[in-house]
């Protein structure tokens, strides 16, 4: 039975009763014995010196147990289910573990010890996987947090962490989660997607990948907005495989996501939160004001969400053309007020010169969304249009393509005009922009 059809099975009938309670009785006496036999601090002594180490050991020390006590009556197989799930409630994450191992399952949202939730292919699905206790799930939450140099406790209920795989985790604790301690993590692949394979999946059209890769190499400037879950760092991820490898790329990210499999020049920035002492705080800002003094070709900023959107679109009219970020929009109409306000946070500019500074640095505005079913597409790309003031903020971009959900296809507008420079840029010669223009006109 896969372990994805087990998390949706059906509950137990009640023939199958007697042995549910024998193995959780199991399970009890066993993690009970075991504690007995092997003390936390030796636990967290061998969980230092490695955990393929700290498994091996405390294995030899269950079938000690295992040989020395009786316990109930159990099917076979059982039996090697309820160890495995022993060692990893004592050397990992629990509940948890065989979730974060599929690797079809994107998201895991614990709501409490007793509901947990995970999404997969962009649907949520209620898991029979759970937590015995509230003390069970924050010891978890200590685990991930604790090697970091964090803490969640009553004085600081909230926490932002990374496990070392990198995936996103965030916890947060009573008395601000009232159901009980709340965890979310949300999973990466390995190897990030490609332009390509999101073609693939329909996240975009074949002509979109072509016009988002000349856009990449002919170092014009990018924000890909939408909302949370919307798929904005896998796009991201996506667009930056086609920078140049003779440039050099530096990126800033509050938690480390992006990816650069194969690019030879990265050198990527992580902000810090407070540690436990309040102290050792590095913003995002104070990244992108250091970046500038690190011979950036690109920059790119995993998402701008406060004052550090003034520095970014400073570098990105001061000879940092073709730098990249992502942020929280509805659509490219509302990319300029944000960015107006979050410019606002960090200096007290007049909205006009604020306007003016946005127009000279975004070249274009990806909108991607989370569609019906769960599904990731890129919804609109918009161009900055000449003269936009005029128009106010919802006339700063002019839409390039747009995804119609009327009739489930896209259909395309005005065409960027710089697509006509790229055979004197060596990015595509003539032929290929006509053929890419007459392709589009098909498709409109």
């Amino acid at each position: 039975m896969k372990f994805s059809d087990y998390l949706q099975a059906p509950a137990p009938s009640s023939g199958q009763q007697v042995q549910a309670g024998n193995a959780d009785a199991a399970r009890v006496q066993l993690r009970d014995a075991l504690y007995e036999e092997v003390s936390s601090e030796k636990i967290a002594q061998l969980l230092a010196s490695g955990r393929d180490r700290a498994r091996i050991e405390l294995t030899a020390a269950i079938e000690q147990i295992l040989k020395a006590r009786d316990f109930p009556t159990l099917a076979p197989g059982d039996m090697d289910a309820i160890v495995a799930e022993t060692l990893d409630m004592v050397l990992g994450l629990g509940p948890l573990e065989r979730l974060l191992s599929d690797p079809t399952v994107t998201e895991i949202m614990v709501n409490g010890p007793g509901s947990v939730f995970f999404e997969r292919e962009g649907m949520l699905y209620q898991s029979r996987e759970s937590f015995e206790s509230e003390e069970q799930l924050r010891l978890v939450v200590d685990r991930i947090v604790s090697p970091l140099g964090r803490r969640v406790d009553e004085q600081s209920p909230i926490v932002n962490a990374r496990l070392p795989e990198g995936h996103r985790v965030n916890a947060i604790i009573p008395p601000l989660s009232l159901g009980g301690t709340t965890l979310t993590i949300r999973k990466f692949r390995a190897r990030a997607y490609t332009l390509a394979e999101l073609v693939e999946l329909g996240s975009l059209s074949e002509e979109m990948e072509t016009l988002l890769v000349w856009g990449v190499q002919s170092r014009k400037n990018i924000a890909v907005s939408g909302g949370t879950g919307g798929g904005k760092t896998t796009l991201l991820n996506a667009l930056s495989q086609h920078i140049p490898k003779q440039e050099r790329i530096i990126t800033i990210e509050d938690s480390a996501e992006l990816r650069f499999d194969e690019h030879p020049h990265v050198v990527r920035l992580e902000a810090r939160m407070p540690n436990s002492e309040g102290k050792g705080l590095v913003t995002i800002r104070e990244l992108v004001i250091n970046s500038l003094r690190m011979r950036p070709d690109r920059i790119v900023v995993g998402e701008v969400r406060g004052a550090e959107a003034a520095d970014m679109l400073q570098a990105m009219t001061t000879g940092h053309d073709g730098s990249l970020t992502t942020l929280h929009a509805n659509g490219p109409e509302e990319v300029v007020p944000r960015l107006v306000m979050m410019v606002r946070y960090g200096m007290e500019l007049p909205v006009e010169i604020i306007e003016t500074q946005i127009a000279s640095a975004l070249d274009l505005v990806v909108q991607q969304d989370r569609v019906g079913g769960g599904k990731r597409r890129i919804t609109q790309i918009a161009m900055r249009h000449v003269g936009s003031r005029a128009g106010g903020s919802a006339g700063f971009f002019t839409p390039i393509v747009q995804w119609d959900r009327r009739t489930g296809s896209y259909s395309w507008g005005a065409l960027p005009d710089w697509v006509d420079d790229l055979p004197y840029l060596g990015i595509a010669s003539a032929e290929e922009v006509e053929a890419w223009r007459h392709s589009v006109q098909r498709c409109s």
